[in-house]
């Protein structure tokens, strides 16, 4: 049974023609998913203009990794989100250091992955390197209402650990 996907138009510009990670030989790019029931498109670390095309982020610090692209969501309702790479987070302790990035649709800028090292041992990432992964998701805008009552419900304004460990 093949998968089911639900599919938009997204744009993407290519920042730096030059040493772009995406880049391939034959003048068309590699941003794509990696297997046919991938969610997410890998976003690689486009550091062609560092000397030695790498960075070494120590333990407890975070490193904002260009990518070299910039993308336009073709579609309403519709927002990038960036994820980290499950292998990467878990393997080498590399995350997405503010939990999930969000592209909002307007965004025309540079995409940039903020990266924390949760591990205790310095890691190293490279030129080209798949530094975390890009999910088109729906959203819903809130029209903010202010109340000053809020319905009832079992449980109120219990906070963390209020139904036990």
């Amino acid at each position: 049974m093949q998968p089911q996907h639900h599919e938009i138009e997204v744009r993407v510009r290519f920042l730096r023609e030059e040493g772009c990670p995406y880049a391939q030989a034959a003048g068309w790019y590699d941003l794509n998913h990696a297997t046919s029931a991938s969610a997410g498109v890998d976003l690689k670390a486009c550091l062609a203009d560092l000397p030695g095309k790498a960075v070494t982020i120590e333990p407890g610090q975070r490193y904002p990794a260009p990518t070299g692209i910039a993308i336009e969501i073709g579609a309403p309702g519709v927002a990038g989100f960036v994820f980290s790479r499950s292998g990467l987070g878990a393997k080498k302790g590399l995350t997405v250091s503010q939990g999930v990035g969000v592209i909002d649709p307007d965004y025309r800028g540079e995409i940039i992955c903020s990266l924390l090292n949760t591990s205790d041992e310095p890691r190293t990432i490279q030129h080209g390197d798949r530094i975390a992964q890009l999910l088109f998701l729906p959203y819903f805008a809130a029209r903010i209402v202010p109340s000053e009552t809020l319905s009832d419900t079992d449980r109120g304004a219990g906070g963390f650990g209020h139904t036990g460990v």
